[in-house]
């Protein structure tokens, strides 16, 4: 093994050193996946999902956990374990430990445990990531007419930062295309009511047509949401559907987390088209 591939081999296992636990150490993690039963992976790679120039590296690996925590919210699931692929371009040490802290940050505030991977050299930064998490009962996208349909927060802001990020402006760091706002106290309590649910990553209206090609629904919008609301990906704040005589829980448990929820539509049969633009630079 030449220097060169000393040195990556020393880096790699630095970056796996930053997780050291129980479960790391052999070929394969041994976990109990008895009550284990929802399993999610989603990728977050450079000049596709972000530019390295906007964000810090602990911010990069902190948003792309949460990207993943999003879709366990929304199938009502408790993540216990997680599997991580990364690959990076030649970084110092102490940039390897600052994209493993991004990492560690999700797993503490949400108490899961990283349980394993791989490391690979790459020209980018690049994270994959499978989570694995309990349900006692999954929440997916089938909706039923005759439902109100609503989102959690506010939409639109992501659009308009990435728009200056893309014309070399900056953006604050509180900013959810930074830091996704995630409605975990919300949902986890609100579960037992909603019909079909899932998290706003390609935009409003993207989200709405795939919950209208499972559940054969169309909308009677009883609310205007302007295209640069429909449109604004990335958001992580949640979309679903109840049935009407939920209305006043969910409306309680909404005041009880803080949490803004807008009911803007009434499931009917029929279909649904998307009118976005894939909202990847």
């Amino acid at each position: 093994m030449g220097k060169r591939g000393i040195e990556k081999f020393m880096k790699e296992e630095f970056f796996i050193k930053q997780f050291k636990n129980k479960f790391i150490g052999d070929d394969g993690a041994i976990v109990d996946l008895k009550r284990c039963n929802i399993i999610a992976s989603d990728s977050f790679f450079e000049d596709i999902h972000f530019k390295k120039e906007w964000m810090d590296l602990d911010e990069i690996s902190y948003k792309a956990s949460l990207v993943n925590i999003s879709d366990m919210i929304v199938m009502n699931s408790k993540i216990k374990y997680t599997i991580l692929n990364v690959g990076f371009p030649d970084m110092s040490l102490s940039d390897i430990k600052k994209l493993a802290d991004g990492f560690k940050k999700a797993a503490n505030e949400y108490g899961y445990k990283i349980i394993g991977g791989d490391t690979i050299k790459n020209e980018k930064i690049a994270i994959s990531i499978t989570m694995i998490g309990e349900s006692k009962r999954a929440i997916k996208r089938k909706a039923k007419v005759d439902e109100y349909v609503a989102f959690t927060g506010s939409l639109g802001s992501v659009s308009k930062d990435l728009k200056r990020l893309l014309r070399g402006k900056k953006i604050n760091k509180n900013s959810k295309f930074i830091k996704p706002i995630l409605r975990d106290k919300f949902f986890y309590k609100a579960s037992k009511y909603i019909t079909a649910a899932c998290d706003i990553s390609d935009g409003l209206f993207k989200e709405l047509e795939r919950i209208s090609k499972v559940s054969n629904v169309g909308y009677r919008f009883i609310k205007n949401i302007d295209k640069i609301t429909g449109c604004s990906g990335e958001e992580y704040e949640i979309l679903f559907t109840f049935s009407k005589k939920h209305l006043k829980a969910i409306k309680n448990i909404a005041k009880i987390t803080r949490t803004k929820i807008t009911i803007f539509a009434i499931t009917k049969r029929g279909k649904y088209k998307n009118i976005c633009k894939e909202n990847h630079f």
